[in-house]
């Protein structure tokens, strides 16, 4: 039997303590909050610790954590031909503890940005529908399966109102 392929990956709403969360802008997908794959033999707080600060230069401290996502669509990466498996995603909250802000070879810009207006700058509605999530976090993680494509469509969720 075949073991099955999924990604693993993290993601981290850095909170800077003025009412600001970190953004990157990637070079495929527009602005987001940083994170990424986990990489064989990593475990989930040092990966994310380790892709905030690739994407955005900033050291972090991972606090607690608040969501897991499931995209069960299989669909075709930017450039049309690679095709990304089903994806498991842990949402964390992060502190920052120092660094700088900077850019890198998936991003081209990274800031922070009052929390309010984070939803001015994020488009993709998988991100936007997790943001929210974080905003409305009440204690409890909450878990939701969706799929991006052909339409972002959710298809199941516990713990998360709406």
């Amino acid at each position: 039997m075949p073991f099955p392929t999924h990604i693993v990956a993290a993601g981290g709403f850095v909170e800077d303590g003025e009412g600001n969360v970190l953004l990157v802008k990637t070079r495929d997908g527009g602005w987001v909050y940083p994170g990424g794959q986990v990489e064989v033999g990593e475990n989930l707080i040092n990966a994310l610790v380790r892709e905030i600060k690739e994407e955005s230069g900033i050291d972090t401290t991972v606090s607690y954590l608040i969501g897991v996502y499931s995209n069960t669509g299989i669909f075709k990466w930017y450039d049309g031909v690679t095709e990304v498996p089903t994806q498991v995603m842990f949402d964390f909250v992060c502190k920052p503890i120092g660094g700088e802000l900077a850019v890198s070879e998936e991003t081209t810009e990274s800031r922070w940005v009052p929390k309010d207006m984070v939803l001015d700058f994020i488009t993709h509605p998988a991100i936007r529908t997790r943001f929210q999530a974080y905003l409305e976090f009440n204690g409890g993680v909450n878990y939701m399966e969706y799929v991006t494509n052909p339409e972002f469509v959710i298809k199941h969720q516990i713990g998360i109102s709406r």
